[in-house]
């Protein structure tokens, strides 16, 4: 099964939560609350989001965390690659030289066009567009060959 982490689903609410009011720095006991998660996990996302440049983070009575760029600026793959580094559905799709196999394989290509795919649709969406619902996409339609009698 693909799926990403637990971590990065939790990422991407607290973005999202973050998004809300982009301008507005909030603190981390109140992001919590907002996403019901515990204050350590939610803290520990937001210094992997500040670490990555998504989040800026301010000390202080006054301190929190708000976005680092416009929620609209912030795609899914960007809080992906944050929390788990480099989109990659193979080791060698991800980056060359990791598989000894590399050399020979015979589907290598095809895995890396994948990737493409799904590291293009992760950029697609941004953290605006989370915001809202999901807008309706017609399915392309699947051509059947349907057998005479």
């Amino acid at each position: 099964m693909l799926r990403v982490g637990k971590l990065t689903d939790y990422a991407t609410e607290v973005m999202a939560a973050l998004a809300a009011a982009p301008g507005r720095v909030h603190r981390a006991q109140e992001l919590a609350e907002r996403v019901r998660l515990e204050l350590p996990t939610v803290s520990k996302l937001l210094k992997q989001l500040v670490q990555a440049g998504l989040v800026e983070s301010f000390r202080g009575v006054n301190g929190g965390y708000r976005l680092a760029r416009l929620p609209a600026q912030i795609s899914i793959a960007d809080i992906v690659i944050a929390m788990e580094g480099p989109i990659g559905m193979t080791e060698c799709s991800a980056q060359a030289g990791l598989c000894d196999h590399e050399s020979h394989c015979g589907v290598r290509v095809n895995w890396q066009r994948i990737n493409q795919a799904i590291a293009a649709a992760l950029a697609g969406v941004s953290l605006a567009d989370m915001l809202g619902p999901a807008p309706r996409r017609r399915l392309a339609a699947i051509p059947l060959r349907v057998a005479s009698a």
